[in-house]
């Protein structure tokens, strides 16, 4: 038998190498260049073992290959960060660079993948892309159709030189000067040529002296006065300015035009027109040509756009005051309320106005149907909420119209010949793509339906899905599609038929005749930021071309950069939201004041504001105990229905309660709507009969008092007021008891 050569150890001597510390082993050493699995190791390419990890994807239809993908080795590359700078260091090196790769692919993206074709930046970009003369067009044109009667200042960088005749402001005092004087030499103030304006004291008469008047026929308000005692950025407070618009007597701000002592005529007046000045659509302006200097200089048009070509306007239209008219209704100054939806005559010297309801049957990016008119009215008689609007007493109040898109947008001159090729949900640079939703139909379904009978039947999923919510339910399925797309109709209704916008979540709480008899135009201010929220002119057609180059891009606060670069921002006007309240306490007041809606009722309600919004809650019910209209005998039928949906409603969350907790208590689930007998709250068997007897106990007791919730919030308040007011059992706020005319 062989046997192994002796292994023999030996002491270290004083010449031998010093040994490694990791060498504890007595075996023998072996160099690296001997070894076979050192060679091969060297031989593989180290750079792509470290930095990069080969990740095998499989190929579709070839099962014995995959193809093979390199990907960073992120952990190779924070080791070797912390190695080089150290572990703290390192580690923010390494944050860093990672942040600035994603920037990068970031950026190349939106400036190559993206329509903007834009580098991203730390600020907003510039939107401008009119000219200065164009802007100074604009300014003529507002100020000499009577828009602006207001005497702020005219921007600096609008550069005029020659004072514009206002009608919309009176002379001023024979020896007075300019309040807006500036320093540089270019013009910012108008030279009022319109009537006299006398600011009324306004009282209330027997036998209607506990409620404050209507408003006087043709009066208007002065938004100069008012922004006096409500601009937030000059540190007024929301207190005052309420007591402002409620003390109409102290702080006079509501005036009516009359004629000059010296005027013969009462006729309207008509802007006189230049023989040699340039004639541009149908408005001859007669302002000089700009110097050379005066071009561009100052102004930051869009990047990577061209300068658009001269506006086209309209001819001026003449300015009428009330003291001239010879109807009781201002044609130029139409009195129309529009609202924006998704989802299913008195004495000659009033104007009534108007409340046109637009419609968009079902999802913003579906397409209509044609028998969706008819369709649209079938809903409205179906619902509870929208039935008592039909009744013969409002036919010439409230007018119900279907929203179409494509002709809406092909009725603007500005829009119809380019608004196809850009993006129609963009709201603040986030564009939504509504992919292949033009395939589907808005509400009304199509002939291939089963049946034939135009209804569409979706899984939950489906509805869900952003492009067909049709509404919104609740803050998780937000509609946002059909808020993008309202954005955008509130300047093409008022554009189109004049008016005001306002959105559906609005509640009235004053006379607006003041407001409707303003000849310019406003908006009001978002919350604390100086931006907007809401808005045949010049102004309209600057809009619809800016937001054009700007792919169709209507979200108030960018709104707000194109008209503050423009230099256009006084012509519409940026009223504080205290005129149009909002607070975040409407529907569940704190318990520290809970008691307060039932004790001070509608009249201490914001007293003095105009109007109140509250934002884009539509799910929540303003009065839960009772979820229905209670309007009376008149419209007992919309009540019973609404009363079986909430009886519905209740009796499903009920079932879906009683589901779950069989499931979690083991005993099975699934529904029991098949079966004779159903299951109560407390798990007894129960025929149908019984069942619905008890339901129908349940709504009887629903109507006690004693049922009834203590704390009532402000929304609640303001729902059984109005309701009492339909019911003929208290008057408005004017102490005016509504008449059926029956």
């Amino acid at each position: 038998m062989a046997s192994s050569p002796p292994f023999y150890s030996r002491h270290p001597r004083p010449s031998d190498p010093p040994r490694s510390r990791l060498s504890i082993s007595s075996l023998p050493q072996y160099s690296s260049s001997s070894s076979a699995v050192q060679e091969k190791y060297q031989r593989h390419p180290q750079h792509l073992v470290r930095w990069w990890i080969p990740v095998p994807l499989p190929i579709p239809g070839v099962r014995s290959r995959r193809l093979r993908i390199y990907v960073p080795n992120v952990r190779q590359m924070h080791h070797s960060s912390m190695a080089r700078f150290g572990r703290k260091r390192g580690s923010l090196v390494f944050c860093v660079a990672a942040v600035l790769f994603c920037f990068v692919i970031f950026a190349v993206g939106k400036r190559f993948g993206s329509r903007t074709k834009q580098w991203p930046t730390l600020r907003d970009p510039p939107t401008l892309v009119f000219k200065r003369d164009d802007i100074q067009r604009i300014w003529e044109w507002e100020v000499k159709s009577g828009h602006y009667p207001s005497r702020q200042p005219i921007p600096v960088q609008v550069r005029l030189k020659t004072s514009l005749d206002n009608p919309a402001l009176p002379p001023r005092l024979h020896g007075s000067k300019p309040t807006n004087r500036s320093s540089s030499q270019y013009v910012t103030d108008t030279n009022g040529i319109g009537p006299r304006r006398v600011y009324l004291r306004i009282e209330s008469e027997p036998p209607n002296v506990a409620y404050p008047p209507r408003p006087v026929p043709g009066s208007v308000a002065d938004l100069d006065v008012i922004m006096e005692h409500c601009d937030f950025s000059d540190h007024k407070y929301v207190r005052d300015c309420l007591e402002v618009l409620r003390a109409l007597n102290d702080w006079k701000y509501i005036y009516v035009e009359q004629p000059h002592s010296n005027t013969t005529s009462s006729s309207p007046y008509h802007p006189p027109s230049s023989s040699n000045s340039r004639s541009l659509g149908s408005f001859r302006s007669s302002l000089p040509p700009l110097e050379k200097s005066d071009l561009e200089a100052g102004l930051v048009k869009k990047w990577g756009a061209e300068w658009e070509a001269p506006m086209s306007l309209p001819a001026l239209p003449p300015y009428t005051p009330s003291y001239a008219l010879d109807q009781a209704c201002n044609p130029e100054q139409p009195r129309i309320f529009h609202m924006f939806w998704t989802g299913s005559e008195a004495a000659k010297k009033t104007c009534r106005p108007q409340f046109w309801l637009w419609i968009n049957p079902g999802p913003a990016a579906a397409v209509h149907n044609p028998n969706a008119l008819s369709q649209m009215y079938e809903g409205l008689k179906e619902s509870p909420w929208a039935s008592p609007f039909l009744h013969p007493r409002f036919k010439d109040v409230i007018k119900f119209k279907l929203w179409n898109t494509t002709e809406m947008l092909d009725g603007i001159d500005e829009l119809k010949d380019e608004w196809r090729g850009r993006d129609l949900f963009n709201s603040g640079g986030w564009v939504i793509n509504e992919g292949s939703s033009e395939t589907s139909t808005s509400g009304e379904g199509n002939a291939d339906d089963e049946g034939g009978n135009g209804k569409v039947t979706k899984t939950k999923a489906e509805r869900d899905d952003l492009t067909n919510r049709a509404g919104s339910k609740s803050a998780s399925s937000y509609d946002r599609l059909s808020v993008i797309l309202s954005d955008m109709a509130r300047f093409i209704l008022c554009h189109r038929f004049g008016g005001i916008y306002l959105d559906a979540d609005t509640i009235f709480l004053r006379d607006w005749s003041e407001l409707l008899s303003y000849p310019g135009s406003f908006a009001y201010r978002w919350s604390r930021l100086p931006l907007y929220n809401t808005a045949g002119s010049a102004l309209g057609s600057f809009l619809f071309r800016t937001s054009l180059r700007n792919n169709l891009d209507f979200h108030p606060m960018t709104v707000s950069r194109y008209v503050r670069e423009a230099g256009v921002e006084e012509v519409l006007r940026r009223l504080p939201d205290a005129l149009f309240r909002y607070f975040e306490q409407f529907f569940d007041p704190p318990s520290t004041t809970s008691g307060s809606p039932a004790a001070l009722g509608f009249d201490g309600f914001f007293k003095g504001a105009y109007s109140y919004h509250f934002h884009n809650f539509w799910w929540k019910p303003f009065d839960p105990a009772r979820n229905w209209p209670d309007l009376g005998p008149r419209f007992a039928q919309a009540e019973r229905r609404a009363r079986k949906e909430a009886r519905d409603a209740a009796r499903e969350a009920l079932a879906q309660n009683n589901n779950s907790n069989k499931k979690r208590s083991g005993t099975g689930g699934g529904s029991k709507a098949t079966q004779k007998v159903a299951r109560d709250e407390t798990g007894e068997k129960v025929t149908r009969d019984e069942e619905e007897e008890r339901w129908t106990q349940w709504a009887k007791e629903a109507e006690e008092v004693e049922d009834d919730v203590r704390d009532l919030s402000w929304s609640t308040v303001l729902k059984r007021t109005f309701e009492g007011y339909l019911r003929g059992e208290r008057p408005n706020m004017y102490g005016e008891w509504l008449d059926w005319g029956e």
